[in-house]
């Protein structure tokens, strides 16, 4: 890499388009130290909705091909719908182009691994976005479990909980057709938990070795409306409403998972707790600056605040007490990321901890259809 500034191409400018373009926004005001970036070329199909959305995100150039927004920029983020993270992510990465990736990897385990080994092959970054790992608190909680604080781990449970879907007559969505993003809660959900609990726990417990997981739909087609809000067509649901898994460690620890996109009164309810012998946490990203710390030989749970300026990146932003929100996660992912991209260095979570994560959603699918525990394969 030169010292110009980094040119940076997007695919995809609507709800994780925002999020990252917002987060490359405040990176120089905030982390001075990051490396420069050019928000160059916003990649999408309708010209007018994209030529606005740049506008708004401050991006110089528009393509409706990713092709050729391929030619024109150094780093690339694949910000798409789940079908479209292959091709394009395997193409940048063989032009020797850094890759970010929205989660999960791809649709399907042929794709994300073929996408593993392309990252494999390539001699440049290429990290599967996964932003709940750069929360300050689930990192002072990792610390927490490398110092043995909770001693042997023995249990994890996870769950991810929305509700947008509550209502049957919920507009139909890319997301709820297994062609275009593979599976429902399970992937849209479900990867976020089973990646951070392999961040949190994995070198102490290992892998998943064998698992029990269900699948439910509970509605089974969704409206389409027209620009008047009047129904035009149903169409079929091709993915799971809700998912729940049952796991066994390598380590003869066990653990829990489950989302729903139609738990009532749920907007955006992520949280995994881990017990061990000597301890416990529980995390909530419905509060995200805050951890609670049950430790040895304490009665009860403790409220740990953490925005102290030793804790992971918060220095950056405000005061102690002064809380960060959910943007900052993207901000602390886009720093480590381009400085991995500008440095030559490597970047976590890769495109194999995605293909890890694939690995499990799999898994407990196969075990749906098959209505019996599996092996993680």
């Amino acid at each position: 890499m030169t010292d110009e500034p980094l040119k940076i191409g997007v695919l995809g400018y609507r709800f994780m388009g925002k999020a990252h373009a917002n987060a490359m926004a405040r990176l120089p005001m905030f982390f001075p130290d990051a490396p420069e970036v050019e928000r160059h070329t916003l990649v999408g199909r309708d010209e007018a909705a994209l030529a606005d959305a740049a506008e708004r995100f401050g991006f110089s150039h528009t393509v409706t091909d990713w092709e050729a927004a391929l030619d024109e920029v150094d780093v690339f983020y694949n910000l798409g719908p789940n079908h479209v993270h292959a091709e394009p992510s395997i193409a940048a990465l063989e032009a020797g182009i850094p890759v970010l990736c929205e989660k999960p990897l791809a649709p399907t385990m042929a794709e994300a691994a073929a996408m593993r080994d392309a990252a494999a092959a390539a001699d440049v970054p290429a990290g599967a976005a996964f932003n709940y790992r750069f929360v300050p608190a689930i990192r002072y909680a990792k610390g927490l479990i490398e110092d043995g604080e909770l001693g042997e781990i023995r249990q994890v449970r996870g769950r991810y909980l929305q509700d947008w879907l509550v209502d049957p007559e919920a507009p139909w969505a890319w997301r709820m057709d297994a062609d275009m993003a593979g599976s429902g809660a399970l992937g849209d959900l479900g990867a976020h938990t089973i990646d951070l609990a392999n961040f949190l726990v994995g070198d102490a417990v290992g892998g998943i070795d064998r698992l029990s997981g269900r699948l439910t739909t509970f509605v089974d087609e969704r409206p389409v409306y027209d620009d008047e809000g009047v129904i035009e067509e149903y169409r079929d649901v091709t993915v799971d409403d809700a998912y729940s898994a049952q796991v066994a460690y390598e380590s003869g620890a066990t653990g829990s998972f489950e989302a729903s996109r139609v738990a009532e009164g749920h907007k955006n309810d992520h949280t995994i707790a881990v017990h061990g012998t000597a301890g416990s946490l529980t995390f909530s990203l419905e509060r995200l600056n805050e951890l609670e710390v049950l430790r040895e030989g304490n009665r009860g749970y403790e409220t740990v605040l953490v925005t102290e300026e030793t804790d992971p990146y918060v220095d950056r932003w405000w005061p102690p007490g002064h809380v960060i929100g959910w943007e900052h996660t993207f901000v602390h992912e886009s720093y480590e990321f381009l400085s991995a991209v500008a440095e030559g260095g490597s970047f976590e979570p890769s495109f194999e901890d995605g293909y890890e994560v694939q690995r499990v959603l799999a898994a407990i699918e196969r075990s749906d259809e098959r209505g019996e525990r599996v092996a993680v394969e």
